[in-house]
Parts: structure tokens; sequence; C-alpha cells
């Protein structure tokens, strides 16, 4: 899992990063007419603001969601596309946890125009990916997961 740490830690900057540059955003700007505009949101809850106004609670929630994850891939030995779909997981949880305790909320950003759908972020989008690759991964290549050998076994 080491090699793929880069993947999470990358997620996470990328995403605080366009946080950031979103802040001062007021109103939406169109990025692509017609499909994508950049809209600034305050999001209290999780997915489709379920939840809202228990950030902290959200929060901490997350911070166990990613040990016991952690915990959970220390015992497996994973293939290329696990790993993969891991770290994104991982920095998609982060990112939203940094927010969830420095703001009291997560920033979103990203709307699609031509559907009506939550506005969401970069950690939401590689959560997202993340979880569809975990799923392919489950169902197409069981073969990946493997419980690592105990020393001595």
């Amino acid at each position: 899992m080491r090699k793929y740490w880069w993947i999470a830690v990358l997620t996470v900057i990328a995403d605080q990063v366009s946080k950031w540059a979103c802040l001062s955003l007021t109103g939406s700007v169109t990025l692509i007419p017609g499909v994508l505009a950049l809209t600034y949101a305050e999001n209290t809850g999780m997915a489709f603001s379920l939840f809202s106004g228990r950030s902290w609670l959200l929060g901490i929630v997350s911070a166990v969601c990613i040990l016991a994850g952690w915990l959970i891939l220390r015992r497996v030995r994973l293939g290329m596309l696990s790993r993969t779909a891991a770290m994104l997981m991982l920095g998609g949880a982060v990112g939203n946890m940094i927010d969830r305790f420095l703001r009291g909320f997560v920033v979103d950003m990203f709307e699609f125009l031509f559907v009506d759908f939550a506005i969401f972020n970069v950690a939401d989008a590689a959560l997202t990916v993340g979880t569809a690759l975990m799923a392919v991964s489950l169902l197409l290549r069981p073969e990946e997961w493997k419980e690592k050998e105990k020393p001595g076994a």
C-alpha cells in the first residue's frame, strides 16, 4: 500500500486547493456552457445534504471510518485496482473531514447544468470513483483480495 499513498495525498491537496480557490466565489461561473459550472455551496451534512447541521458528528464518524478502513487494509494484500480505489476513497474522506473540522461545513463547487444533481467537490468525486473501482475490483477481480499471511503460519 505504501507505493499508493501519493494518490490519497494528491487527492487531499487537489481537494483543499480547489475549495480554497472557491471560497471567494459568489454566484455561479460557467466552465462549460450547458454542462458544468462553479457554484459555491456550504454543506453541513453529507451526500445530498443528509444529516445537515451535524458536521462535527460527521467529522468524527469520518475519522472512525478512515481509521477502520486503514486497519482493515493493513490485513489484506490488494492488487493495483483495489489499492488505487482505496487511496481515492481515503483521500476523499480525509478531504471532507478536514472541512468538517476546520470550517464546520464542506465546501462544494461543481454543478452539472444538464441534470438536477447535487453540487459536489473533488473529494466527493474521488470517493465516487474510488467506490466504483472498488466495486469492480470486488466483483470482477476477487483474486486481488487476499489476506496477508501471518508470520509463522
